[in-house]
């Protein structure tokens, strides 16, 4: 079942679509349960929604699974770049416009921080006050520039978002800022954290090299954390929403399963 509505982000004055997957005996079940919040909402859940056709199928994913959680889809903002900044928690350097094929005299990021702040300060405690949750079993997961931003929100509120998945990630975004950040925070209270890339991943100018060579880089800095992380190179993977569709049951498996 998908529940809908709309809501404020104070910090941007910007309105945006929540879309909540509850579990099947949700309405019957005096159970609470654990909270997914996931980006790129419209492409969470059916294909006719989907910005490209075809959807993660997260019930589907969540079937395979066998795991009883409410996701939170938060749609993305599609205006001009406004992806890009709202998922970017930095603002990116020059080189990465042209390599995008962007107007340099636009700034690519910067908003990160605010969206993130909307996500614990507003959004988490109405869903929590709306929804049976289990308050303190919070996880977030997102895919490209939904996998830097959910790697961020990890790195800013640990004691919050304490099982983390991030897809395809494209920290070249701001490699340098997302590293030192993560080596600076205190992530002791991470119970999971998965992040991996393709081998055939391609953004623009921006292929399966920057893409590996980026993540592996990341990886480096995760090494020192004393943290249960997996990290995987997949073989033949591209970028889209069938790839992480793919393999998001058995990342479920590993966030809430596998000990």
């Amino acid at each position: 079942m998908i529940e809908k509505f709309t809501i404020n982000i104070s910090g941007l004055n910007r309105e945006r679509l929540i879309r909540v997957c509850l579990p099947k005996r949700y309405e019957s079940s005096n159970k609470n349960y654990p909270v997914l919040y996931m980006h790129d909402g419209q492409n969470l859940y059916r294909d006719e929604d989907s910005f490209f056709g075809s959807s993660w199928r997260i019930a589907d994913c969540l079937e395979e699974s066998g795991l009883e959680l409410i996701v939170v889809g938060i749609d993305c903002n599609s205006e001009g770049t406004k992806r890009f900044d709202e998922y970017g928690p930095w603002v990116s350097e020059k080189s990465i416009n042209r390599g995008l094929s962007i107007d340099e005299s636009i700034d690519l990021g910067g908003e990160g921080e605010q969206y993130i702040d909307f996500i614990v300060e507003e959004l988490k405690p109405y869903i929590d006050d709306k929804y049976k949750t289990i308050v303190d079993d919070t996880a977030i997961a997102g895919s490209s520039s939904g996998g830097i931003i959910s790697t961020y929100a990890m790195c800013k509120y640990p004691s919050i978002f304490k099982r983390v998945a991030a897809l395809s990630n494209a920290y070249w975004l701001s490699q340098k800022e997302i590293e030192d950040f993560a080596k600076k925070s205190d992530l002791s209270d991470i119970k999971k954290f998965y992040f991996d890339v393709g081998t055939k991943e391609q953004t623009a100018t921006f292929g399966s090299d920057v893409y590996v060579n980026s993540n592996v880089s990341f990886k480096n800095v995760i090494d020192e954390k004393n943290i249960d992380y997996q990290f995987k190179i997949i073989d033949g993977a591209i970028h889209n929403e069938g790839a992480w569709r793919e393999r998001f049951p058995d990342i479920l498996q590993y966030l809430y399963i596998n000990q």
